[in-house]
């Protein structure tokens, strides 16, 4: 597909059903009430208002779509059966509410695969990627995360990081022409996944610059980047041209924003203003129980979403 048409679908599939400000929504008791629209997308995802949503996956979206949120991730949708995924789809379509991302492959969190350069999981991982594919069409997603997998200890990083691209590309060539897109994630080694080959946001920019795929971009998770390398602010900046996705969470603790060290009104002012349209995932924990605590993480988004 040539890049001037994969770019014109993305476009279209990345267009935010949002109308206005403010929208007609239903409280709990039937009673109507202004739902705000967020700035910026934010999307939750199952199980964050589960106390006071319920267990049933329609009512949770409900609610979050009656909260003013405009976005679902969900990392494990690939998993989920296809009679879920599709009522999933279903009551997003009739909301107008966009997908995020799910996990496309199987992660390698203590043995490398992609870094090595075995041709047999290198199969595996473009083999899972094909498999995303039809799940993507399914549940209307437009993006899928994937996480390049453990160091080799082997192999000189030069080596790793061409074992890499080779996959990426590989994985490229499928995307492309169903518009689809994989965003690569770097993973903090100090709090939560140590010695996982890709960390950093300029090593996810040059991967990206190597494959050279509108299917192949990054996925800028800023708890994760704090921990790593912070400078948050500048290398969005300098990586913006390869930046597909955002995910959230504050750090310490990777909870929702303002219970830790991020200033993120600060850092959502300048992704709004640098006219970001995406969704940005609501990776996190709730700091506090029950419906206090999921009334918490609505509150402290409004907080930091006044720019």
């Amino acid at each position: 597909m040539k890049r001037r048409q994969f770019l014109k679908k993305g476009a279209a599939a990345a267009v935010l059903p949002l109308s206005g400000a403010a929208l007609l929504a239903r409280s709990s008791s039937g009673r109507a009430k202004e739902a705000k629209t967020f700035n910026l997308n934010y999307a939750p995802h199952f199980g964050m208002f589960k106390h006071s949503a319920g267990d049933d996956l329609e009512d949770q979206i409900q609610f979050m779509y009656d909260q003013g949120f405009r976005s679902l991730e969900d990392n494990g949708m690939k998993e989920r059966s296809r009679s879920d995924q599709n009522r999933i789809a279903k009551h997003m379509s009739r909301l107008g509410m966009t997908m995020g991302v799910f996990v496309a492959h199987k992660i390698y969190w203590r043995e490398p695969n992609l870094a090595s350069g075995d041709k047999v999981l290198q199969d595996e991982f473009v083999q899972n990627v094909r498999d995303s594919v039809e799940v993507a069409k399914r549940v209307n997603a437009a993006w899928m995360t994937v996480v390049p997998g453990y160091v080799d200890l082997g192999l000189e990083k030069a080596y790793q990081t061409a074992n890499v691209v080779e996959a990426l590309r590989r994985a490229s060539n499928i995307l492309e022409p169903h518009g689809l897109v994989m965003v690569i994630e770097p993973l903090n080694w100090w709090a939560n996944h140590a010695g996982q080959f890709l960390s950093e946001i300029p090593q996810a920019y040059q991967i990206c610059r190597a494959v050279d795929s509108p299917s192949c971009k990054i996925l800028f998770d800023i708890y994760h980047q704090q921990i790593t390398e912070g400078n948050l602010i500048p290398n969005i900046d300098k990586s913006w041209s390869e930046i597909a996705y955002f995910q959230i969470g504050d750090n310490p603790g990777r909870k929702e924003p303002t219970t830790g060290e991020i200033n993120y009104l600060n850092v959502f002012s300048h992704i709004h203003g640098k006219g970001y349209k995406g969704v940005l995932g609501m990776e996190h924990g709730n700091s506090k129980p029950g419906k206090a605590g999921e009334m918490a993480v609505i509150e402290a988004y409004r907080k930091v979403d006044t720019f």
